[in-house]
């Protein structure tokens, strides 16, 4: 039987100071200087409020700038009818409170986006769009060629009313913070091959090449912010990374092709399922975040490129990362 850490304090401040040296000692900021020169030119258009004040007379000026947002099947009309739906203009009231100027999003996309054409040059985002989804979780933030979607309804704060209707595990998700993440992620997605296995650890190092790469284009963002973790989850992790990955060794799990086992270990979740005692106190997704450390134990032991890694099959990384956690 596996015996899995419980918190305590000394385990916090042992946890805390681990992982103090593991990012000091990482060399995520070398690239800063070269970073720093590259020029961006994007312009955030705030379609969110244009939509809503632009007047009936003016409306097919806001369609032509805005083509996409408006398909063909419905006329001018419906969407003059949508801007007076009651929830639609509590949506909007609310957003406009949240996000009375953009001035800290510009500042954090031009750090990402200067990190983007770091290592992808022909990457070139112009246009960040601000609209209204009505709360449409699966496009919160979109990555399109030059274009850039971003639903800000959907990123409110964790505790707002719009969101009770979500588990609590799941309304992290919604904090402003997660913004930048999610246009990362976004990006990345449009730039890893499709899926090719369906095995345990084909997911777990494909979640963790995504988390990967996210780390490497915001490298001011926190570990946890980027695996949508609390820093108590993050610790947690850490302390039983050497007990987590001995579960999955014991119990075969890392070729089987179990379905289950992604809702077990990779989908969000309240907490991950080892079928232990334990399992209240694990975060969930333990399973994408040690292929994170597999990814890094990877990259940290093979001079490759992020472009490379991305690319790369994942029994490859595997077999190349001489990944050994820590006890």
């Amino acid at each position: 039987m596996m015996c899995f850490s419980k918190f305590t304090k000394i385990n916090y401040l042992l946890a805390g100071l681990l992982g103090f040296f593991l990012f000091s000692c990482s060399d995520k900021k070398a690239s800063d200087a070269a970073v720093s020169g590259i020029s961006t030119d994007f312009k955030i258009e705030r379609f969110d409020q244009l939509f809503y004040d632009t007047t009936e007379a003016d409306f097919p000026a806001l369609k032509k700038r805005f083509p996409f947002f408006f398909p063909a099947q419905f006329d001018d009309k419906f969407w003059m009818e949508k801007k007076k739906d009651t929830l639609f203009v509590e949506l909007h009231d609310e957003v406009q409170k949240k996000f009375k100027n953009l001035d800290q999003l510009s500042v954090g996309l031009t750090s990402l986006f200067q990190r983007i054409k770091y290592y992808y040059p022909e990457e070139d985002p112009k246009r960040v769009i601000t609209l209204i989804s009505e709360v449409d979780i699966e496009s919160k933030a979109i990555y399109a060629d030059s274009l850039v979607l971003i639903s800000l309804d959907t990123y409110l704060g964790k505790d707002h009313r719009f969101y009770q209707g979500f588990p609590e595990y799941l309304r992290v998700e919604f904090e402003p913070n997660q913004i930048l993440p999610d246009v990362a992620n976004a990006f990345i997605t449009t730039k890893i091959p499709p899926l090719n296995s369906k095995t345990l650890l084909w997911h777990m190092i494909n979640q963790g090449k995504i988390l990967y790469a996210k780390e490497m284009l915001l490298p001011d963002v926190s570990p946890a912010v980027i695996m949508m973790y609390t820093e108590e989850q993050m610790k947690w992790c850490e302390l039983n990374e050497s007990q987590m990955w001995s579960y999955f060794v014991n119990e075969k799990l890392m070729f089987s092709t179990d379905y289950k086992l992604q809702t077990r270990f990779i989908h969000p979740s309240p907490f991950s399922k080892y079928y232990l005692d334990i399992d209240s106190e694990s975060p969930g997704r333990t399973g994408s975040w040690l292929g994170w450390q597999i990814v890094r134990a990877y990259m940290k032991n093979n001079d490759v490129t992020l472009q490379t890694l991305l690319q790369k099959d994942t029994k490859e990384i595997f077999d190349e990362s001489r990944y050994k956690p820590k006890k």
